[in-house]
């Protein structure tokens, strides 16, 4: 019996690594529709303020709140993704060795 089959599990969890990154430079991309609305609604409620004379904190809050709820999902994703490889890796050997165990000698 040979290595656990943790291929795409492991290219799973560098692509939401790769999106992890990206969120944390700012970047659009990896947003989901919601996030990507909240985040648009942000910014257009912050020009908005500019435009009338008034201060962008509330805006700037929802955009942070915005962006650190991005965060969040895609590290809670990330620990989902490796958990599942543990759990898949902790078989493998459980398996390998019952396997071992029960030889005759």
């Amino acid at each position: 019996m040979g290595k656990p089959d943790t291929r795409r599990l492991d290219r799973e969890i560098q692509k939401t690594n790769r999106k992890l990154e990206a969120v944390r430079e700012r970047e659009m991309w990896p947003l989901d529709s919601r996030e990507r609305r909240a985040i648009l609604a942000a910014m257009a409620g912050g020009s908005y303020g500019v435009l009338r004379g008034r201060g962008t904190d509330r805006a700037d809050r929802r955009l942070e709140s915005a962006w650190s709820s991005a965060e969040s999902r895609l590290i809670a994703e990330i620990t989902a993704l490796q958990t599942e490889r543990q759990r898949i890796v902790t078989e493998a050997a459980a398996a390998k060795s019952a396997k071992k165990s029960s030889g005759w000698w």
